[in-house]
């Protein structure tokens, strides 16, 4: 009888071997309220999401990558299951930010490639502060108008409640309840996003 070798996903084998099983007990430890053991966790994490991103994403990419997944991996930590695989879990986590990146190329094919830009002209890279400000707007237009208003003018624009209550004639309560709902909605989506 043969026995069928299979060999893990690249993703998986490309994480340090001895990692799996600490990185568990990090994030486990974290979930418990132990902010050292996060901080190492993350720490940890962003250097493997870096090596994971550079070699599939343009350079000009893969901090804002790694950051987005870390940002993920700390909104969804409550769905992390201590005893269950953790690299399995960010890497899927990391697969899924590299496809929504390579989605936003695929849907903007001017952008420049490594290759075509020199690195020694010296200007800033504004393209992650648009790629974030477009997706926030598509993120704000799947909310009900009062509820993206109210965010807009409290968390965005930093209005007071009360200053946003008279530009948009809603009650003081009604803007807090529209923050509320309309955060708690873009947690749902972007907990969909994920999985």
């Amino acid at each position: 009888m043969l026995a069928v070798i299979r060999k893990p996903p690249r993703e998986e084998a490309a994480l340090p071997h001895a990692a799996d099983d600490c990185w568990g007990d990090l994030m486990a430890a974290a979930q418990r309220g132990n902010g050292g053991a996060y901080t190492r966790l993350l720490t940890e994490v962003d250097g493997w999401l870096r090596r994971y991103y550079a070699r599939r994403l343009p350079p000009s990419m893969v901090e804002d990558a790694a950051q987005d997944t870390l940002l993920t991996l700390h909104v969804r930590r409550h769905t992390y299951e201590p005893g269950r695989p953790f690299k399995a879990w960010v890497a899927g986590i990391a697969r899924y930010k590299w496809i929504d990146r390579l989605r936003a190329l695929e849907r903007d094919p001017a952008a420049p490639s490594s290759e075509a830009m020199s690195e020694d002209i010296a200007i800033d890279d504004h393209g992650p502060a648009i790629i974030c400000a477009l997706l926030l707007r598509e993120l704000l237009s799947q909310l009900k108008p009062s509820e993206s208003e109210a965010i807009r003018l409290v968390k965005l624009e930093g209005l007071s409640i009360q200053e946003a209550s008279k530009r948009t004639g809603q009650s003081t309560s009604l803007v807090k309840v529209n923050i509320h709902r309309g955060l708690s909605r873009l947690s749902e989506i972007a907990a969909a996003e994920v999985i």
